[in-house]
């Protein structure tokens, strides 16, 4: 066993949110070695409340993180997400984060709280928090307008110029370097792209060791584009953002749905201000990053990835990648 696990393609998956979790559900049948490196942004809902009465890193992404990855009853995991709906001062937790809330008071440390529910859970793989601390997400709208806060920044309804972290010099976990340092794939996406994805790439050392690793790096485009952060974005649109923040291509690979949605989903999603992510192919094929299209969504209440198409791309790419080095 010990041997078989040796022999798995180490992956980072860095992002937060539902996308990243909705990957991860399929990621994780793959015979991969999965460390997810998960924002600490999040200032809203419970997470919001809980990091600001016990002064603890936000829970709710971790704990979708780690509820998708974990190796465990159907029922434990509903558990995990469910939500009170009333009572004084429960009304809108999350019990999931109640009990990293809890974990965390117990061991001091909401590292090795992750860490032991991760070990209670069978998690498949490592959950690490990107810094040990919360951080706060700022952003430069184009008008010159600061926004402070997560959850205030699609709110704002203007054009993000650029995001930044307080601290700017916060220390990731010496895991997620190691991690990044012994990885063969660096994956990036799904996810809100300016206050799930790019925080990850605003911690200095983290993005230092991305850009550092001779791992193949993979983008995963969003289907929709956002309210408030991603208003009629293109997939280099999308790209560029990454680019403009980290002042490089870093990306080999860009995976991206080219399946038709149908019109009634259109319309559900366009009445909330999202449409589609467009493919302008030539921009992306011009600026050097290669292509991977195809169907990658499912509807059921929500448009979602399909997690078995796009783990099998996310696989096929990594497995090309190690027997091309070998």
């Amino acid at each position: 066993m010990a041997e078989e696990q040796k022999q798995r393609p180490k992956i980072v998956v860095m992002g937060g949110g539902t996308g990243l979790s909705v990957m991860l559900r399929g990621l994780k049948e793959k015979p991969l070695d999965i460390t997810a490196i998960v924002t600490v942004a999040d200032d809203g809902g419970s997470s919001g409340i809980l990091r600001s009465e016990l002064q603890m890193p936000p829970p709710g992404d971790i704990r979708n993180v780690l509820t998708a990855m974990a190796d465990v009853e159907p029922l434990m995991a509903q558990i995990m997400r469910y939500r009170f709906s009333t009572g004084e001062g429960l009304a809108g937790h999350s019990l999931g984060n109640l009990i990293l809330a809890a974990l965390t008071d117990i061991s001091g440390d909401f590292v090795t709280a992750v860490r032991e529910l991760s070990r209670l859970f069978a998690v498949r793989g490592r959950v690490l928090p990107a810094a040990g601390e919360a951080v706060v997400l700022h952003a430069e709208m184009s008008d010159g307008t600061l926004i402070t806060g997560e959850s205030k920044i699609p709110e704002a309804g203007g054009v993000i110029k650029r995001v930044f972290l307080e601290p700017a010099d916060v220390e990731p976990l010496p895991e997620a370097l190691e991690a990044i340092r012994n990885a063969d794939a660096i994956l990036l996406g799904p996810g809100s792209l300016y206050t799930s994805i790019l925080p990850n790439l605003l911690v200095p050392k983290l993005a230092e060791a991305v850009v550092a690793s001779d791992a193949i790096k993979i983008f995963v485009c969003n289907v929709m584009t956002q309210p408030g952060e991603t208003d009629n974005y293109t997939v280099s649109d999308h790209l560029q953002a990454v680019y403009d923040h980290i002042g490089l291509h870093l990306f080999d690979y860009v995976i991206v749905n080219d399946g038709e949605i149908p019109e009634q989903v259109q319309i559900k999603y366009a009445e909330k201000g999202a449409r589609p992510v467009q493919l302008d192919r030539d921009v992306v094929d011009g600026n050097g990053y290669k292509v991977i299209a195809d169907k990658l969504v499912l509807f059921k209440t929500y448009l979602r990835h399909d997690t078995d198409k796009l783990s099998h791309h996310i696989f096929q790419l990594v497995q090309d990648w190690i027997d091309r080095k070998s």
